[in-house]
Order: structure tokens, then sequence, then C-alpha cells
């Protein structure tokens, strides 16, 4: 099946190079190469693909730097920190655009550039009226951490230094991650939890019922690298980091994806008997291009936007339809057009209809053609085509989205399995999409009912 050029546009976004390049803004002190190689990792806050786009507060710094700089970056994603630490080593990469650790391990083979951040490790609870406050209120309580991880042997060593009490309950699971404790503390599946303060303030956005003011380690400071063959980037580097741009734009990255919500607010308008929306009339004009009852596509914007065309998301996404930058310039919207109503829904049928055509081979029905199309939207196609691959390695069965694909799609939030090499596209925080289909369906059954009662 040949893919659209649209398709083919969104997919290419994705692609672990990454190429900018705009007017000079400044002389340029050092001789930096034309094209920087760039080394990371995929994470939730360093480097990631969502709806077509990539993001992550590495990632949108270390592009400041180029733009400044006025040259290219190519990205190279290992595996793990060792398969980065080597392509540092053996020239593959410039610099690390990761949080590396500045401990004497590192500091004799790197060189630390850049702005350096401080995190600890954080006790999780839920917000109560009996909040821990002091380590030694961890006598008698129970603590859930990972198996054989760093947080494990520093609540060890923090129980021997109060002298006993904590209890201590290991987790493993072959699907668990570390945020996966923080959702179990928030739903009140465990009580107490211990993660990375980055890790934390991430999942704050997602939980808010959380608290995560307990330190319970020392402070450990990190930042990027370089070899020290390449001390003149870390210079360049280093004079980047203090200029007020950078620095403001330090600030603002650290509030889009640590302290903003990742959900919505509410909205409330005035409707006739029978309406769903402000915008019903719209939706009835585009929805017969491509098959779909008009209600589905009120569906998709009620999840989206609760039909506010103002809302713009931690990510970026504007409109009605939450486009993302990309994805409304593959489908030939202006900028200033992306919060009006009609062209943001008119663009996002245009990109279902191409979702339809990717996904129409690979699936058993209209309904389940919809479901993957829907994920997609949500997700961006490449994290849904990286999810059939993994169920059909793994015995699921990569036509049918609940209980199969959609299963595969949450195996993306874990290093296990969005490095397999049957993934593309790294990284995803699965949950969202996961709880976004059946959320989708169930606004679109509550708008049929609704409808009928004019």
């Amino acid at each position: 099946m040949r893919l659209s050029g649209k398709i083919l546009a969104l997919l290419c976004l994705t692609c672990l190079i990454v190429g900018c390049r705009q007017e000079k803004s400044v002389q340029q002190e050092f001789p930096l190469p034309d094209t920087l190689f760039v080394g990371t990792l995929y994470s939730p806050t360093s480097f990631f693909i969502y709806k077509n786009d990539t993001l992550g507060y590495e990632y949108e710094r270390i592009m400041d730097f180029a733009r400044s700089k006025n040259i290219h970056v190519a990205f190279r994603v290992a595996s793990n920190m060792n398969s980065m630490l080597q392509m540092l080593a053996d020239g593959s990469v410039h610099i690390l655009a990761y949080e590396i650790p500045e401990t004497a391990e590192f500091k004799d083979s790197l060189t630390h550039c850049g702005l350096s951040n401080t995190t600890y490790q954080v006790l999780v609870q839920r917000q109560t009226d009996s909040i821990l406050t002091d380590v030694t209120q961890l006598v008698g309580r129970d603590v859930f951490v990972e198996r054989n991880s760093k947080y494990e042997s520093r609540l060890q060593n923090l129980n021997n230094e109060i002298g006993g009490g904590i209890n201590i309950h290991p987790f493993s699971k072959d699907t668990l991650i570390t945020e996966d404790l923080i959702e179990m503390v928030s739903d009140g599946d465990i009580p107490l939890a211990v993660v990375d303060s980055d890790i934390a303030r991430l999942n704050r956005t997602y939980y808010n019922n959380i608290n995560i003011d307990l330190k319970i380690s020392f402070p450990q400071r990190s930042s990027w690298a370089v070899s020290h063959t390449n001390k003149w980037l870390a210079d360049s580097v280093n004079a980047w980091a203090e200029t007020s741009t950078a620095r403001s734009l330090s600030k603002e990255l650290l509030k889009r994806y640590f302290e903003l919500s990742k959900g919505l607010p509410s909205v409330t308008f005035s409707l006739k008997p029978g309406e769903i929306s402000p915008y019903d009339s719209i939706f009835r004009k585009y929805a017969p291009t491509i098959g779909w009852d008009w209600k589905m596509l009120a569906a998709i914007a009620y999840t989206e936007s609760q039909f506010d065309p103002t809302v713009v998301s931690w990510a970026g996404a504007r409109g009605i339809m939450q486009l993302m930058p990309g994805t409304a310039r593959a489908y030939g919207l202006a900028p200033e057009e992306i919060e009006d109503p009609e062209c943001s829904v008119k663009a996002a049928v245009a990109s279902i209809k191409d979702l339809i055509r990717l996904f129409e081979p690979k699936v058993k029905s209209q309904d389940e053609l919809i479901r993957f199309v829907l994920a997609a939207y949500n997700s961006g196609a490449g994290h849904i085509l990286d999810a059939i691959a993994l169920a059909e390695k793994h015995g699921k069965d990569s036509g049918i989205w609940y209980d199969n694909v959609e299963e595969a799609v949450m195996w993306k939030s874990n290093p296990q399995y969005y490095n397999d090499p049957v993934c593309r596209f790294g990284y995803f925080r699965g949950k969202q999409t996961v709880s976004y289909v059946p959320t989708v369906e169930n606004h679109y059954l509550n708008f049929c009912t609704k409808s009928r009662k004019k």
C-alpha cells in the first residue's frame, strides 16, 4: 500500500535525524561543525515523539542552542546510558543532550556543560491531612520501590541510618516502570513510593492528588556532557546557557513540562435542545468526506478541547481539534487559522482520511478501524504502527484494538519494549491513548442519545 504524501510527511517529522537552520543570530566564537551530532535517550523528560512532533525538555533546549549558532542537528538515540556514553567515546556524537550525573565516575571521562539541574529521590504520597514531613516518620510504613533499583538501595541505606523499621517492598513486573508506582499511589493501591524528583514533578501534572515534597536523598546535580577533547564545544554551550534567551527558555520549558497540568479546564456554553456543540453544522459538513457519523467528530473535539477553540495544550496543540503545529502545517493551515473551528475541523478530517487509508488494510472491521484511527489521532501514527509490530511479535491479534494492540501501546512506556528493533518511534506514554479511545467512544454514544432528544 502506498501512503499518502501527507502521512509520509508527518512520519518524517518523527525521524531520529532532525535538522534546523535559521538565520545567523549570533557571531560564532568557536569552530562549531556544520552539523552537530547529538546523543540522547528516549524518555518522558528528554526526547520523545507525540502526535508526530518531536518534544522534550532537553530536545527543545539543544535545538535552541543550534539555532543560536546557525547549525544543523542530527540526533542519535541510544538504547541505554552505556550505549550513549560509548557513542560519545567513539566520536559518533559531539554532545550528550541528556542529564548526565556530575559524579567522579563521569568527570574522569566527560566534560559537563550547560545548565546544571539538581534532583533528589522523593517520597510519593497521596495529598491528605497527614502528610509525612520527616524521614523518621517512615518507621512502620510500607514503601514500594522497583526491585534492584537505585531507589531500593537508597531506601535500604536510609533504613540503616534511622535504625530500621521501614517496611520496604521491592516490586517487580515485566511491564512495570517507575511511573506505574506513582499512578498506584495516586489510585490508592499502594501507600508510598520512591522516585526521582524530576519524574515525580512531571507525573504530578497528571496526578494532582500526590505530594512529592519529602526528599529522602542527597541532591544529585546533572547536566549535558562532551568528551574532554571537545572542551571547545562545552565552552560554546556554557556561553549560550548564560544568555538571557537561554535562561528564559529553560524557565518556560520547566513550567511547560513539569508544572502545567496535562488536563483541560472546564468549559460551559449555552445550547439549544438536541444540540451537542456550537459547531454541529461544521461537523455535519465535513464528516461525509470520511464516511463517519458527524457525532464521532464531535466526540473527538469534545475529548480534545471541550469545544474550546482557544485551548493550547502543554505540548502546543491548538484549536477545537487540538492540532499540533506540524500537523497543521502539513494540512495547509496557517498559524492564524488553527483556532478557527472550521479550519481546524477541515484539517483534522483530512488527517483522519489519511489515517483511515493507512490502517484500513490492517484491521478486522469498521469498528476496529475507527478505534485504530482514534488511537493514531491521539498519539501519532508511528506509535500505533510500533504497537501493531509489538503485538504481532508477542502473539497478540494485531488487527484488534482492545486487549491486543491496546496492550502493546501500554508497553511503549517501558524501555524493554520501545527499544525493541521492531519499534521505530521510541518512548510513548501509552496510558493516555488507552484511555482516549474508550473516552471518545463513550462521548459518541452519549451524543447519539442527546441528539435524539430534540
